[in-house]
């Protein structure tokens, strides 16, 4: 494009790009039709709806902490749950919920012990099954390797983690908040509920010219360009900025006992006066890497391969990051498909 066609278009292009951006709140996210099968405070147990459930073994998404799991069925044509439906699952999904002030007691074994622990039991109940695949996600994946190493009898079939940290002592994360200069107790005890919004802007200093600069510069040339962005750029954005709270509690004893003490990969992390061995996890394994993952960069979960019990292992390590390699709009067509057949593969009776 000429600098002239560059000049004649800007103006319009500006109030495309401007357009962009102020109606990305009204896109919509999480439309997959689902039912409400279980709720305990803050957390809730969906069912999506199906007319053709084909594989008996359920699935039961876990996201993280942080953001909202709306990511695992981000809009029509791009969700996951729409995928795994389409393959023949039964798909259920927990919440987390939005944590207020009255939920900053929750340290990391309530999510554990008691809220994974009920959604799993709700789900067999549900489904009318004796085992459950569970797919982990960020720190929904750590959750679910420290569950399944707590409750090696729970049922658990297949466990599927992605993008998951396990062992973060080479992450830049750890450079961050590891070292004695960073207080989490002073921001602990400041806040009840880590705001989800400080959260947010500190994941984004981790690349802050791409999402500060980067971002919103390919977004104007391609307005500049003809191109139509709106939907796939606005789910993915109104996804990033829906931040909840981090119970004060949960977050304390994530940052200390995973990123200043690394206690999980070393077997001294304990939930209600049990140790999590990663040793004593024997379920069917799925482990998937991102290259270009920055959040759980590879080198800091790969060290789980060597530590579970599991007889069936399998580490895919693909091109993508931490959430684009699940929510590109590659990811159909990709690694969705290597995860419905590893677990459709092991998902018979």
């Amino acid at each position: 494009m000429s600098t002239a066609q560059t000049l004649a278009r800007l103006p319009r292009a500006t109030v495309e790009f401007a357009n962009l951006i102020l109606t990305t709140p009204d896109a919509t996210i999480g439309a997959t039709p689902r039912d409400v099968v279980w709720t305990h405070r803050q957390t809730t147990l969906y069912r999506y709806r199906s007319t053709r459930r084909e594989h008996p073994i359920p699935l039961l998404l876990v996201f993280a902490l942080i953001n909202r799991p709306e990511v695992f069925d981000l809009r029509p044509g791009n969700s996951f749950v729409e995928y795994l439906l389409g393959e023949g699952y039964d798909v259920y999904l927990v919440d987390w919920g939005v944590p207020d002030e009255a939920d900053s007691d929750m340290g990391l074994a309530a999510f554990v012990c008691d809220e994974l622990h009920w959604a799993i039991r709700e789900t067999l109940r549900s489904a009318g099954r004796d085992e459950v695949s569970l797919v982990g996600w960020c720190i929904g994946g750590t959750l679910c390797a420290m569950y399944c190493a707590l409750y090696p009898d729970s049922g658990v079939r297949n466990a599927v983690l992605l993008t998951t940290p396990i062992d973060p002592s080479s992450s830049l994360y750890t450079r961050w908040v590891g070292s004695d200069d960073f207080d989490v107790d002073l921001i602990a005890d400041s806040y009840e509920s880590i705001p989800g919004s400080g959260v947010d802007w500190a994941n984004k200093l981790m690349k802050p010219v791409t999402n500060y600069v980067t971002t919103y510069r390919r977004l104007l040339q391609g307005a500049l360009d003809g191109k139509d962005q709106r939907i796939a750029y606005q789910s993915m954005a109104k996804w990033v900025a829906d931040n909840p709270p981090f119970p004060g509690r949960a977050y304390r004893e994530w940052i200390t006992w995973m990123y200043k003490e690394n206690r999980l990969v070393s077997g001294r992390l304990s939930l209600r006066g049990r140790r999590v061995d990663l040793g004593k996890i024997e379920q069917n394994l799925l482990v998937v890497t991102a290259g270009a993952d920055h959040i759980a960069p590879p080198d800091g979960t790969v060290p789980l391969l060597s530590l579970v019990a599991s007889q069936d292992v399998t580490h895919l390590d693909r091109p993508g990051g931490h959430i684009g390699l699940m929510a590109g709009s590659k990811a159909k067509h990709e690694i969705w498909p290597e995860l419905a057949r590893w677990l459709g593969e092991r998902s018979d009776l």
